[in-house]
């Protein structure tokens, strides 16, 4: 039997065995980082960046739209989105039927700093691409596509707990 064959008898968590949640942190965990530092200059950070090019893409979204669209947590789309409309980068208008929601748009400015921002994150991301066969890539985004939907559903699927504090 060889190494390979061995490796997949093996239970999922044994210590032999490379571990998705492991390999999805340290893969995330070093691109951010290292998108972090080369963002640095420009005064934006990568989920700033995430908010601008998912807002070019879909102008007019209201915040829970791209919360959704950034599988991110309210909270902390809210928090950013303030700190960025006082940059100037982007603004919220009156939802047109929904008192309640905004519209969000990105500013000209934001424009512009996205277009920086957009080199700097497709420089990296080829990069970092580059460490597979060019003939590999495209299937590796699609199996990482269809991961990422996976983890989605696994986590709607999950009934949601409170963590219980020590009193």
């Amino acid at each position: 039997m060889s190494k390979t064959e061995l490796r997949f008898e093996l239970p999922i968590d044994a210590p032999e065995r490379r571990r998705l949640p492991l390999l999805l942190r340290r893969a995330w965990y070093g691109m951010n980082q290292a998108f972090r530092r080369r963002l640095a200059h420009l005064g934006v950070t990568p989920d700033q960046f995430t908010v601008m090019r998912t807002l070019l893409e879909n102008q007019g979204i209201t915040q829970r739209e791209l919360t959704e669209l950034m599988s991110s947590d309210p909270n902390t789309v809210a928090a950013l989105l303030e700190r960025m409309e006082q940059a100037g980068l982007v603004e919220r208008q009156a939802h047109e039927r929904d008192r309640r929601a905004n519209r969000l748009r990105l500013k000209r400015s934001g424009k512009l700093k996205y277009e920086a921002a957009r080199d700097v994150a497709v420089a990296l991301q080829t990069e970092i691409l580059g460490a597979l066969p060019a003939r590999m890539r495209h299937q590796f985004l699609g199996n990482l596509a269809a991961v990422a939907e996976a983890c989605r559903m696994a986590a709607e699927k999950s009934p949601k707990r409170r963590v219980m504090r020590n009193a």
